[in-house]
This record gives C-alpha cells, structure tokens and sequence, in this order.
C-alpha cells in the first residue's frame, strides 16, 4: 500500500525567509570579489548526480525527479535524519523506511560532452563519505567525488531563463577573459529557491571550474 506525503516549502512570500537560509550550502570561503562576480574556493564535496538527455529545462527537471526520491528516503538505511529543507510532494511505498537526508542547495546542472546530455546534481552532507552514504535504490545515481577546489562564480535573480543564463554566461566569461582566468570544463548553472519565488529574490549562480586549490 502507498501513501502520499505532501511536503510543503515555505517560501519568501509565506514564511518571510528564505529556503536559503535553512538549506545547507557547500563551503566555502570568497578569496575575490568584483561586483556580482567572486572568485570562491571550496571545501571538497560529494555529488549525487544522473544524466538526463532533452533541452536544459525539461533536463533539470528529469533530474530533479530522480534525485528527490533518494533525499528523501529512497535509499538503503535503517538511521532516521531531520530533512531540512524539503522540496516536492513524493509518493512513497508505506514500506520504505529508508534513510532520510537533508536536503542541501544547489542543484545544479551542468551540459556533458555529448549534445543534448546534462548532469544534474545535489550536493550531499557534508559530513558524509563515500562509505557512509545509503545506498541509492535508483541505480541511475552516481556519486561523484569533488576535491578542494575554486570556482569562478557570477550571482544574478530572474527566472532561469536560456536568455537570462546567457546574459551572465557572457558576463563572467567577458571578466574572465579580461582578468586572465582560464576555466576548466563548462559552467555549471545552479539554482536555490523554489519555483514560486519571486523572480526579483531567486537566487541563481553560474560557475567556472578555475582549478584545485594549493595544499
């Protein structure tokens, strides 16, 4: 027997905060900033990622649908965690009492090297390994081992839109190229607020890989 479990986001407009403020983030330290545009250096980190093929948004959003359901409990594991930041309704089997997560931002969303291709990804607890994740029940969800690194960062607002992507896509890349930075790889866009946030307080970034950190 299923149930449905509805989960309900409070956004800006309701609950007067932000999801933001109440999602884990990566860490990270701004060792730049110029305007809009910050060069960040970031602590390592864990992906969960899957690939999804069609046009960007439709991609995400594929994406999103088969990340969700391991955040929330869609995993092997017996331990019970507080899910901070819950973002969609989810029909779960009543049966399924697997580990749950806390949701952390951004999800993000990067092109691959073959047209039409996107990986999407969540970024997991900090204070998980590899060892120690519950095992995805969807075996389309790999994880992807992130060490220290900086990235090359523009923040804006708006919908994300391919028009509003590229605008900044151009920007960052402009300031890159006239302060000598070299990228490695393509951007990733990443986004933090849930849909019915106002277009003027959604928070969306692009990003450069820009190299490892130094140890």
């Amino acid at each position: 027997m299923k149930i449905f479990i509805l989960i309900v986001l409070i956004s800006l407009t309701l609950g007067g905060c932000s999801i933001v403020a109440k999602t884990p983030e990566p860490s990270w330290v701004s060792l730049r900033k110029d305007g809009d545009i910050e060069i960040r250096s970031y602590d390592p980190m864990i992906l969960a990622e899957v690939t999804k093929k069609g046009e960007r948004y439709d991609a995400i959003n594929a994406g999103f649908r088969t990340l969700a359901p391991y955040i929330f409990g869609e995993n092997q594991g017996n331990k019970k965690m507080v899910m901070t930041a819950p973002v969609t309704e989810q029909q779960i089997p009543q049966e399924n009492e697997g580990q749950k997560l806390a949701m952390t931002a951004p999800v993000t969303q990067q092109p691959t090297d073959t047209d039409g291709e996107w990986k999407v990804s969540f970024v997991m607890q900090s204070e998980y390994t590899l060892d120690t994740l519950p095992i995805p029940n969807d075996k389309q969800i790999k994880f992807v081992n992130i060490p220290s690194h900086q990235k090359a960062v523009i923040r804006f607002t708006g919908f994300n839109t391919d028009k509003n992507l590229k605008e900044h896509h151009d920007k960052i890349v402009n300031w890159m190229i006239k302060n000598k930075i070299k990228a490695s790889g393509k951007p990733v866009y990443a986004f933090y607020n849930p849909p019915w946030t106002p277009f003027f307080l959604k928070r969306n970034e692009i990003m450069f890989d820009i190299g490892a950190n130094k140890e």
